[in-house]
């Protein structure tokens, strides 16, 4: 039989009762909660959690703002730069992925950047991660893939723009591709810049353009000389500055362009494009010269994850999802996905 047991209760002037001492609710962990028969407007103090919960008659509920604010940086899958043939082929550099962020302090000085307000969600609801590849590589003129969107509380960033050939236009992504002698793709206004047209002046004069990057456009080079790929931004959502999203450098007969700060691969020299760095969204560089060559492959994106240690802890099962575990800066918690598509929660 259930006791109660008071020194003094009274009413005050609005007829409420009155406590002199603190209210304690009785303790349970989850799994003690979860164990109770349990009827709407049950409430206890949850240890696991720390929060006052009640039961409203199907599942319990935490008291109290349930407003969690997180800030993210979520980087779509750069594109890979275009393979080339035995026709003296110089090719143009893949698009950077998209580059969308909450954190104010990032560098965006000459970028169409948007900066969105930071991420306000709710315990105990699931969300969706997802981290997008890079555009995959190819061997041949006018071959290599766009990226692939990343995406983060309903934010989507998207992948880059494939770098084209001779006679091919660069394709439009985030960043566009770049191209040989015809116009480079064209890049989202939020989330990056456009690529580059090259040219094509004979067998010792054919260069590739750089593909675009997420503060920068690609650039055309001149003679001989490829396009670099333009440059990225800094982040400093885990603390240290790293920069996202440079694109990827043309191929160039007499020299190579390089690629954007931000991951992106260098052009080839008579040669194939190099790879983009992972995780950082940066454009292939472009393959040239008078043989079947592969272009460089587009670096994967990334989504990171930052909130207040004290607010919330993300929940463990991230099933489909490649990360390295929470960090801490200060006074915050961090987590950095590097692949895969899944749900999280928070707690």
């Amino acid at each position: 039989m259930s006791e109660l047991k008071t020194n003094k209760i009274s009413t005050n002037d609005q007829n409420n009762v009155a406590i002199d001492n603190a209210l304690g609710l009785k303790s349970y962990t989850t799994a003690q909660r979860d164990a109770l028969t349990s009827v709407a407007g049950d409430a206890i103090y949850n240890t696991t959690t720390g929060k006052v919960e009640y039961y409203d008659g199907s599942s319990w509920q935490q008291t109290g703002s349930s407003l969690i604010t997180v800030n993210y940086l979520v980087v779509g899958g750069g594109a890979a730069g275009s393979g080339a043939a035995a026709t003296w082929i110089f090719a143009g550099g893949g698009g950077a992925g998209g580059v969308v962020t909450s954190v104010t302090s990032s560098t965006v000085a000459g970028s169409g950047l948007e900066l969105p307000t930071p991420a306000f969600i709710t315990a105990s609801t699931s969300y969706r991660i997802t981290v997008g590849a890079g555009g995959s590589a190819g061997s041949g003129s006018s071959v290599g893939d766009s990226g692939n969107y990343s995406e983060a509380f309903g934010v989507v960033a998207f992948g880059g723009g494939a770098g084209r050939g001779f006679n091919k236009n660069g394709l439009n992504g985030a960043s566009g591709g770049g191209s040989a002698n015809r116009p480079g793709g064209t890049g989202l206004y939020s989330q990056g810049h456009d690529g580059a047209q090259g040219g094509w002046t004979g067998d010792g004069g054919g260069r590739g353009g750089g593909g675009g990057g997420a503060s920068a456009a690609g650039t055309s080079g001149s003679t001989g000389v490829a396009g670099n790929g333009g440059a990225g931004i800094a982040n400093t959502i885990t603390g240290s500055s790293v920069t996202y999203g440079g694109g990827g450098g043309g191929a160039g007969y007499t020299t190579y362009g390089t690629g954007g700060s931000g991951g992106g691969g260098n052009g080839g020299q008579n040669g194939a494009g190099s790879n983009a760095t992972v995780n950082t969204g940066g454009g292939g560089g472009g393959a040239g010269g008078n043989t079947t060559l592969s272009g460089g492959a587009g670096g994967s994106g990334v989504v990171i994850l930052r909130w207040a240690t004290a607010d919330a802890t993300i929940g463990a099962t991230r099933t489909g999802l490649t990360d390295g575990g929470v960090q801490t800066d200060g006074d915050d918690s961090y987590i950095v996905f590097t692949a895969g598509t899944g749900t999280i929660s928070f707690s």
